[in-house]
Protein backbone atom coordinates (compact mmCIF):
# COMPACT_ATOMS: atom_id res chain seq x y z
CA UNK A 1 0.00 0.00 0.00
CA UNK A 2 1.38 3.42 -0.96
CA UNK A 3 0.50 7.03 -0.27
CA UNK A 4 -0.23 7.42 -3.96
CA UNK A 5 -2.89 4.69 -3.75
CA UNK A 6 -4.43 6.42 -0.74
CA UNK A 7 -4.50 9.75 -2.60
CA UNK A 8 -6.15 8.10 -5.61
CA UNK A 9 -8.83 6.45 -3.43
CA UNK A 10 -9.64 9.69 -1.61
CA UNK A 11 -9.82 11.62 -4.90
CA UNK A 12 -12.35 9.13 -6.30
CA UNK A 13 -14.42 9.35 -3.09
CA UNK A 14 -14.36 13.17 -3.21
CA UNK A 15 -15.49 13.34 -6.84
CA UNK A 16 -17.80 10.29 -6.75
CA UNK A 17 -16.46 9.71 -10.26
CA UNK A 18 -13.53 7.73 -11.65
CA UNK A 19 -13.26 9.98 -14.72
CA UNK A 20 -13.26 13.25 -12.77
CA UNK A 21 -10.70 11.91 -10.30
CA UNK A 22 -8.47 10.76 -13.16
CA UNK A 23 -8.63 14.22 -14.76
CA UNK A 24 -7.67 15.90 -11.49
CA UNK A 25 -4.79 13.46 -10.95
CA UNK A 26 -3.59 13.81 -14.59
CA UNK A 27 -3.69 10.06 -15.25
CA UNK A 28 -5.84 7.92 -17.50
CA UNK A 29 -9.06 6.39 -16.21
CA UNK A 30 -7.89 2.78 -16.88
CA UNK A 31 -4.65 3.44 -15.00
CA UNK A 32 -6.57 4.84 -12.03
CA UNK A 33 -9.00 1.92 -12.09
CA UNK A 34 -6.18 -0.63 -12.14
CA UNK A 35 -4.40 1.10 -9.25
CA UNK A 36 -7.54 0.94 -7.11
CA UNK A 37 -8.12 -2.72 -8.02
CA UNK A 38 -4.55 -3.49 -6.91
CA UNK A 39 -5.19 -1.68 -3.63
CA UNK A 40 -8.47 -3.51 -3.02
CA UNK A 41 -6.78 -6.86 -3.72
CA UNK A 42 -3.97 -6.02 -1.32
CA UNK A 43 -6.23 -5.07 1.57
CA UNK A 44 -8.86 -7.71 0.72
CA UNK A 45 -11.57 -5.06 0.82
CA UNK A 46 -13.88 -3.64 -1.83
CA UNK A 47 -13.70 0.14 -1.44
CA UNK A 48 -15.94 1.08 -4.37
CA UNK A 49 -18.88 -0.84 -5.79
CA UNK A 50 -18.94 -0.37 -9.58
CA UNK A 51 -22.01 -0.30 -11.82
CA UNK A 52 -23.21 1.22 -15.10
CA UNK A 53 -24.36 4.26 -13.13
CA UNK A 54 -20.96 4.94 -11.60
CA UNK A 55 -19.37 4.10 -8.27
CA UNK A 56 -20.69 3.82 -4.71
CA UNK A 57 -18.53 3.73 -1.60
CA UNK A 58 -19.08 0.48 0.32
CA UNK A 59 -19.47 0.47 4.14
CA UNK A 60 -16.02 -1.12 4.39
CA UNK A 61 -14.74 1.52 1.99
CA UNK A 62 -16.10 4.31 4.21
CA UNK A 63 -14.10 2.95 7.11
CA UNK A 64 -10.94 2.54 5.02
CA UNK A 65 -11.25 6.06 3.59
CA UNK A 66 -11.53 7.49 7.11
CA UNK A 67 -8.15 5.98 7.96
CA UNK A 68 -6.74 7.00 4.56
CA UNK A 69 -7.73 10.65 5.05
CA UNK A 70 -6.17 10.66 8.49
CA UNK A 71 -2.95 9.14 7.12
CA UNK A 72 -2.77 11.75 4.35
CA UNK A 73 -3.42 14.56 6.86
CA UNK A 74 -0.55 13.32 9.02
CA UNK A 75 1.73 13.06 5.98
CA UNK A 76 0.91 16.64 4.96
CA UNK A 77 1.76 17.83 8.47
CA UNK A 78 5.12 16.01 8.31
CA UNK A 79 5.82 17.55 4.90
CA UNK A 80 4.99 21.03 6.11
CA UNK A 81 7.02 20.66 9.28
CA UNK A 82 10.12 18.86 8.07
CA UNK A 83 10.26 19.26 4.29
CA UNK A 84 8.80 22.69 3.63
CA UNK A 85 9.74 24.05 7.09
CA UNK A 86 6.38 25.78 7.17
CA UNK A 87 4.77 26.91 10.38
CA UNK A 88 1.64 24.91 11.13
CA UNK A 89 -0.88 24.40 13.89
CA UNK A 90 -1.94 21.08 15.34
CA UNK A 91 -5.67 20.40 15.14
CA UNK A 92 -8.15 19.18 17.73
CA UNK A 93 -11.89 18.77 17.27
CA UNK A 94 -14.61 17.51 19.60
CA UNK A 95 -18.34 16.87 19.02
CA UNK A 96 -20.92 16.68 21.77
CA UNK A 97 -24.55 16.60 22.68
CA UNK A 98 -25.75 19.90 24.16
CA UNK A 99 -23.73 19.88 27.40
CA UNK A 100 -22.55 23.18 28.85
CA UNK A 101 -19.95 21.44 30.98
CA UNK A 102 -18.41 19.87 27.86
CA UNK A 103 -18.16 23.34 26.31
CA UNK A 104 -16.65 24.71 29.53
CA UNK A 105 -14.07 21.88 29.55
CA UNK A 106 -13.22 22.79 25.94
CA UNK A 107 -12.74 26.43 26.94
CA UNK A 108 -10.34 25.41 29.71
CA UNK A 109 -8.38 23.29 27.22
CA UNK A 110 -8.05 26.20 24.79
CA UNK A 111 -6.93 28.51 27.57
CA UNK A 112 -4.22 26.07 28.66
CA UNK A 113 -2.78 25.41 25.21
CA UNK A 114 -3.53 28.68 23.45
CA UNK A 115 -4.41 29.22 19.81
CA UNK A 116 -1.00 30.20 18.44
CA UNK A 117 0.11 26.61 17.83
CA UNK A 118 -3.26 24.82 17.84
CA UNK A 119 -6.40 24.97 15.72
CA UNK A 120 -9.54 24.02 17.64
CA UNK A 121 -13.04 23.03 16.53
CA UNK A 122 -16.15 22.27 18.59
CA UNK A 123 -19.46 20.89 17.34
CA UNK A 124 -22.45 20.99 19.70
CA UNK A 125 -24.89 18.97 17.65
CA UNK A 126 -27.35 16.08 17.27
CA UNK A 127 -26.56 12.62 18.59
CA UNK A 128 -26.26 11.00 15.15
CA UNK A 129 -23.88 13.76 14.00
CA UNK A 130 -21.71 13.29 17.08
CA UNK A 131 -21.29 9.65 16.07
CA UNK A 132 -20.77 10.46 12.38
CA UNK A 133 -18.17 13.14 13.15
CA UNK A 134 -16.09 10.72 15.17
CA UNK A 135 -16.62 7.91 12.68
CA UNK A 136 -15.30 10.05 9.81
CA UNK A 137 -12.49 11.58 11.92
CA UNK A 138 -13.98 15.06 11.76
CA UNK A 139 -13.76 14.94 15.56
CA UNK A 140 -11.39 12.92 17.70
CA UNK A 141 -13.85 12.68 20.59
CA UNK A 142 -17.64 12.69 20.93
CA UNK A 143 -19.37 13.38 24.25
CA UNK A 144 -22.76 11.77 24.88
CA UNK A 145 -24.63 9.63 27.41
CA UNK A 146 -25.87 6.09 27.80
CA UNK A 147 -28.59 4.71 30.03
CA UNK A 148 -30.52 1.48 30.40
CA UNK A 149 -32.94 2.48 27.64
CA UNK A 150 -30.52 3.38 24.82
CA UNK A 151 -27.48 1.27 25.78
CA UNK A 152 -28.10 -1.74 23.48
CA UNK A 153 -29.03 0.49 20.54
CA UNK A 154 -26.00 2.79 20.86
CA UNK A 155 -23.63 -0.10 21.58
CA UNK A 156 -24.73 -1.77 18.33
CA UNK A 157 -24.15 1.40 16.28
CA UNK A 158 -20.77 2.05 17.87
CA UNK A 159 -19.63 -1.53 17.32
CA UNK A 160 -20.67 -1.42 13.65
CA UNK A 161 -18.55 1.71 13.19
CA UNK A 162 -15.48 0.51 15.11
CA UNK A 163 -16.12 3.03 17.88
CA UNK A 164 -16.09 2.56 21.64
CA UNK A 165 -17.82 4.29 24.55
CA UNK A 166 -15.71 5.10 27.62
CA UNK A 167 -17.71 6.11 30.71
CA UNK A 168 -16.68 9.18 32.71
CA UNK A 169 -19.21 9.39 35.54
CA UNK A 170 -22.78 8.41 36.51
CA UNK A 171 -25.49 10.96 37.23
CA UNK A 172 -28.93 11.02 38.74
CA UNK A 173 -31.65 12.77 36.75
CA UNK A 174 -32.42 16.43 37.41
CA UNK A 175 -34.97 18.89 36.12
CA UNK A 176 -33.21 21.91 34.63
CA UNK A 177 -35.38 25.00 34.70
CA UNK A 178 -35.48 28.73 35.29
CA UNK A 179 -35.34 29.93 38.90
CA UNK A 180 -38.55 31.82 38.08
CA UNK A 181 -40.42 28.55 37.57
CA UNK A 182 -42.57 27.72 40.63
CA UNK A 183 -41.07 24.20 40.67
CA UNK A 184 -37.58 25.59 41.27
CA UNK A 185 -38.41 25.99 44.97
CA UNK A 186 -39.16 22.28 45.45
CA UNK A 187 -36.66 19.85 46.97
CA UNK A 188 -37.76 17.04 44.65
CA UNK A 189 -39.95 17.13 41.53
CA UNK A 190 -42.37 14.38 40.50
CA UNK A 191 -43.21 13.69 36.86
CA UNK A 192 -46.80 14.68 37.59
CA UNK A 193 -45.57 18.14 38.69
CA UNK A 194 -44.13 18.72 35.23
CA UNK A 195 -47.28 18.07 33.24
CA UNK A 196 -48.48 21.69 33.22
CA UNK A 197 -45.13 22.97 31.92
CA UNK A 198 -43.61 22.47 28.44
CA UNK A 199 -40.89 19.85 28.16
CA UNK A 200 -38.02 21.18 26.04
CA UNK A 201 -36.25 18.67 23.81
CA UNK A 202 -33.46 18.93 21.28
CA UNK A 203 -34.53 18.22 17.71
CA UNK A 204 -32.75 15.18 16.23
CA UNK A 205 -33.65 15.72 12.57
CA UNK A 206 -34.08 12.67 10.34
CA UNK A 207 -32.76 10.42 13.13
CA UNK A 208 -35.56 11.40 15.48
CA UNK A 209 -35.66 8.02 17.23
CA UNK A 210 -36.25 7.83 20.97
CA UNK A 211 -32.87 6.12 21.18
CA UNK A 212 -31.14 9.23 19.81
CA UNK A 213 -32.86 11.59 22.25
CA UNK A 214 -30.53 13.70 24.38
CA UNK A 215 -32.99 13.66 27.26
CA UNK A 216 -33.72 10.60 29.38
CA UNK A 217 -37.31 9.36 29.75
CA UNK A 218 -37.82 10.17 26.07
CA UNK A 219 -40.76 7.74 25.76
CA UNK A 220 -42.76 9.37 28.55
CA UNK A 221 -46.09 10.83 27.40
CA UNK A 222 -45.48 14.54 28.00
CA UNK A 223 -48.58 16.69 27.93
CA UNK A 224 -46.69 19.65 26.43
CA UNK A 225 -43.44 19.47 24.45
CA UNK A 226 -41.39 21.91 22.38
CA UNK A 227 -38.51 20.93 20.08
CA UNK A 228 -35.53 23.25 19.63
CA UNK A 229 -32.25 23.13 17.73
CA UNK A 230 -29.83 24.93 20.03
CA UNK A 231 -29.09 25.43 23.71
CA UNK A 232 -29.51 29.23 23.66
CA UNK A 233 -33.09 28.89 22.41
CA UNK A 234 -33.81 26.22 25.04
CA UNK A 235 -32.61 28.55 27.80
CA UNK A 236 -34.80 31.37 26.45
CA UNK A 237 -37.82 29.05 26.46
CA UNK A 238 -37.11 28.14 30.09
CA UNK A 239 -37.35 31.78 31.05
CA UNK A 240 -40.13 32.86 28.69
CA UNK A 241 -42.43 29.83 28.95
CA UNK A 242 -41.37 28.19 32.22
CA UNK A 243 -40.13 25.25 30.19
CA UNK A 244 -37.78 22.57 31.49
CA UNK A 245 -35.51 19.80 30.34
CA UNK A 246 -33.98 16.75 32.02
CA UNK A 247 -30.25 16.75 32.60
CA UNK A 248 -27.25 15.53 34.60
CA UNK A 249 -27.56 18.26 37.20
CA UNK A 250 -24.17 19.84 36.42
CA UNK A 251 -24.67 23.60 36.40
CA UNK A 252 -22.20 25.96 34.70
CA UNK A 253 -23.36 29.38 35.82
CA UNK A 254 -20.20 30.98 34.41
CA UNK A 255 -21.49 30.31 30.90
CA UNK A 256 -25.29 30.11 31.25
CA UNK A 257 -25.72 32.68 34.02
CA UNK A 258 -27.28 32.21 37.44
CA UNK A 259 -30.93 32.30 36.32
CA UNK A 260 -31.25 28.51 36.26
CA UNK A 261 -31.56 25.68 38.77
CA UNK A 262 -31.35 21.88 38.78
CA UNK A 263 -33.84 20.06 41.01
CA UNK A 264 -33.74 16.25 41.54
CA UNK A 265 -36.40 14.26 39.69
CA UNK A 266 -38.19 11.60 41.71
CA UNK A 267 -37.01 8.59 39.68
CA UNK A 268 -34.64 5.67 39.94
CA UNK A 269 -33.35 6.36 36.42
CA UNK A 270 -29.69 7.28 35.99
CA UNK A 271 -27.45 8.26 33.09
CA UNK A 272 -23.77 7.68 32.34
CA UNK A 273 -21.82 10.52 30.75
CA UNK A 274 -18.94 9.33 28.59
CA UNK A 275 -17.11 9.81 25.34
CA UNK A 276 -16.69 7.88 22.12
CA UNK A 277 -13.55 7.38 20.05
CA UNK A 278 -12.13 5.03 17.43
CA UNK A 279 -11.29 1.67 18.98
CA UNK A 280 -7.90 1.30 17.36
CA UNK A 281 -6.71 4.90 17.72
CA UNK A 282 -5.04 6.24 20.86
CA UNK A 283 -5.98 9.72 21.99
CA UNK A 284 -3.76 12.62 21.04
CA UNK A 285 -2.16 14.74 23.75
CA UNK A 286 -4.95 17.30 23.38
CA UNK A 287 -7.53 14.51 23.50
CA UNK A 288 -6.09 13.18 26.76
CA UNK A 289 -6.03 16.66 28.29
CA UNK A 290 -9.63 17.29 27.25
CA UNK A 291 -10.72 14.06 28.94
CA UNK A 292 -8.86 15.17 32.07
CA UNK A 293 -10.91 18.37 32.03
CA UNK A 294 -14.14 16.41 31.64
CA UNK A 295 -13.26 14.10 34.52
CA UNK A 296 -13.13 17.08 36.87
CA UNK A 297 -16.90 17.37 36.58
CA UNK A 298 -17.32 14.09 38.41
CA UNK A 299 -16.82 16.11 41.59
CA UNK A 300 -19.56 18.53 40.53
CA UNK A 301 -22.26 15.91 39.98
CA UNK A 302 -25.07 16.92 42.36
Amino acid sequence: MTLQQLRYAVAIADHKSMNQAAAELFITQPSLSNTIKDLENEIHTEIFARSNRGIVITPEGEEFLGYARQMLDHYRLIEERYVENATFRKKFSVSMQHYTFAVEAFIQLVKKFGMDEYEFAIHETRTSEVIENVRHNRSEIGVLYKNEFNEKFLSKILKENELEFIPLFDCKIYVYLSKGNPLAAKDVIDLEDLQQYPCLSFEQGDNNSFYFAEEVLSTFEYKKIIKADDRATLLNLMVGLNGYTLCSGIICSELNGDEYAAVPLNTEETMTIGYIKHKKMPLSILGEKYIEELQKYKEKVL
